[in-house]
């Protein structure tokens, strides 16, 4: 029973549902328990590459702490009881529960997105939003090509380099990259579309009319999917009853 077994669309109702509700918490103690508590739980049921992890949390780690530094120094709670002076003003109490609760909400929101974001496959999310979702097939096919064109681009750039450079353009430095982009978008926005044709036709000539159809791969609803998202539910209300 791991978070990546679990079906991605009652996954992303859970971590929605947490989201919202924590929005409405103004108090640090409940985000606090929910960034540990989400931590703990993909400890036990997941299987993470927790350095992954550790580098896609570093930009909100510099965002939480922005927010605290910001709300301390600019904070417009001039009431109650004054803690210390920091650059002449005087934060309060308030403003320091204040500061602690965004800040803390930033990392708590980040810890849930990670949760949602590593450990689902985004083939099977959108399977599972058509299966469970009654997404329409038109979006979710064209969500596929989106995904497919990805590793298409990167190969016709890769291409259009190495063709310029048998040319004799010699690119040494990042500048010479920026400035040979202008030479790169046209033909590479020629190829996409030529690309874009061709999967065009191939899905018509495969009878793909957009209509309701039957798929190889059931996303299943489990009994474990229900316990997962019993864990984080009963985990948010742990945490708002520690905030109280």
């Amino acid at each position: 029973m791991t978070f990546q077994e679990m079906n991605p669309t009652i996954k992303f109702m859970t971590v929605t549902l947490l989201m919202f509700g924590l929005a409405f918490m103004y108090n640090p103690w409940t985000p606090l328990a929910v960034f540990i508590g989400t931590l703990i739980l993909q400890i036990l049921f997941s299987n993470v590459n927790w350095k992954r992890w550790g580098l896609f949390m570093v930009p909100f780690l510099f965002t939480a702490l922005g927010t605290l530094w910001t709300t301390l120094v600019f904070g417009k709670e001039t009431s109650g009881e004054v803690m210390f002076t920091l650059f002449g003003n005087d934060v309060t109490v308030e403003n320091v529960i204040l500061a602690a609760t965004l800040s803390l909400r930033v990392l708590a929101f980040t810890a849930l997105s990670l949760l949602f974001t590593l450990t689902t496959d985004p083939k099977r999310f959108v399977y599972s939003l058509m299966q469970q979702g009654k997404l329409s097939p038109k979006i979710a096919y064209s969500v596929f090509v989106g995904f497919r064109f990805f590793p298409i681009l990167k190969h016709e750039l890769m291409q259009l380099y190495e063709t310029h450079a048998l040319r004799g353009v010699r690119l040494e430095t990042r500048l010479d990259h920026i400035r040979h982009v202008p030479n790169l978008i046209i033909p590479l926005l020629a190829g996409s579309i030529r690309q874009a044709e061709r999967i065009a036709f191939s899905m018509e000539a495969r009878g793909f009319t957009g209509e309701p159809r039957a798929t190889y791969e059931v996303v299943a609803i489990t009994r474990n999917d229900f316990l997962l998202a019993s864990l984080l539910i009963v985990l948010f209300g742990v945490s708002v009853w520690i905030g109280i």
